[in-house]
């Protein structure tokens, strides 16, 4: 039993890791295993004294509760059996046999429990806590060494409780539990001469567990929208040249990159020179400017429907200048997503 504990002990430890149980829902819980008594002692109201030892019994319960994210409350139930196995008195050691020593012990409880765990849904959750309620225990004793006793007793109890989950479908977990149980309001058992026998009982419990998970994991909150940048793009051209340069390819790519999150946008290209030449010239210069560009983007997938361009020619300069003057800010194109650019 000492090795299933630590068994059990250790797997919480080592799921202690995870993190982040979120999620909320009913649920219940079927279990069962093996449970081992602590040796008892027993003093009777006649200064009798003795010391039980108890063999490994079975334990079988549930639970219904709901599950808070990061703890749960439940209610739960269960039912154990142990048989004794040796008994220590003033007159001698007696074994387990039909002419020295039989006996047994039943307990019945129904609990409330607090839980606080670590995992997610449909992941490894171990969990922690502890409960109280109330316990009835029958204590059958018959020994060649002392006063027979038949007798139950019912009160306060506590637990403190420990497990680890594992999923096997999305709403069912299998999992191991530790119990460690005190029925401290439940001492005082009458023998066959109807004196009291006050006798402290502890147990330890390994148990298998499986849940059904009434509740489902939050679905994941959507991802954020795209964002349009709407630009303007700006790419720049070399003196009297409408040739896209590496440097301007660099721009369109990303402005190309960029378009994915708008959807089907339309496109405004502006198309600009500066005042080195005539007016009717740079109306011209700036037209094959902007046909330069369209003729990039349409070639890297953009439809060509959804393109529109302006020329401006020596209009709406980056930087004044005076007519004649060469200026690199001026001779560009502006690339805006959606209505309104170019103006």
């Amino acid at each position: 039993m000492k090795k299933l504990i630590l068994a059990a002990a250790l797997a919480t430890a080592a799921s202690g890791t995870v993190a982040y149980a979120d999620e909320q829902g009913p649920y219940v819980t079927v279990e069962g295993g093996g449970v081992k008594q602590e040796r008892a002692d027993v003093r009777d109201s006649n200064s009798n004294f003795r010391s039980d030892r108890f063999r490994y019994g079975w334990e079988a319960g549930g639970a219904v509760g709901y599950d808070f994210g990061k703890f749960r409350l439940e209610a739960e139930g269960f039912h154990h059996e142990s048989w004794m196995k040796s008994e220590q008195t003033a007159t001698g050691l007696y074994t387990r046999n039909a002419n020295t020593l039989s006996g047994n012990t039943y307990t019945t409880a129904f609990m409330g429990n607090v839980l606080f765990g670590l995992g997610h849904w449909g992941g490894v959750k171990a969990y922690a806590g502890g409960g109280v309620g109330w316990a009835s225990i029958v204590l059958h004793e018959n020994s060649a060494g002392s006063v027979p006793v038949n007798n139950r007793d019912n009160g306060y109890a506590w637990q403190a409780i420990a497990g680890v989950t594992m999923p096997v479908t999305h709403n069912i977990d299998l999992g191991v539990k530790y119990r460690y149980f005190r029925p401290d309001g439940t001492d005082l058992f009458r023998n066959a001469q109807q004196n009291f026998a006050q006798t402290s009982l502890r147990s330890h419990s390994v148990l298998a567990t499986l849940t059904y998970n009434f509740g489902h994991a939050a679905p994941p909150p959507p991802p954020p929208a795209p964002v349009c940048n709407k630009g303007p793009y700006i790419v720049f051209f070399d003196w009297d040249k409408s040739d896209i340069t590496p440097q301007a390819a660099t721009i369109l790519d990303s402005a190309i990159q960029a378009y994915g999150n708008c959807g089907s946008a339309a496109i405004s290209l502006a198309g600009y020179t500066d005042r080195s030449g005539t007016p009717k010239y740079n109306l011209g210069l700036s037209a094959r400017r902007n046909a330069s560009v369209r003729a990039y983007l349409t070639s890297h997938g953009v439809a060509d429907g959804t393109i529109s361009s302006t020329a401006y020619g020596e209009a709406n300069p980056r930087v004044p200048t005076a007519d004649g003057v060469r200026e690199l800010q001026n001779r560009r194109v502006e690339i805006t997503y959606g209505p309104g650019s170019g103006n």
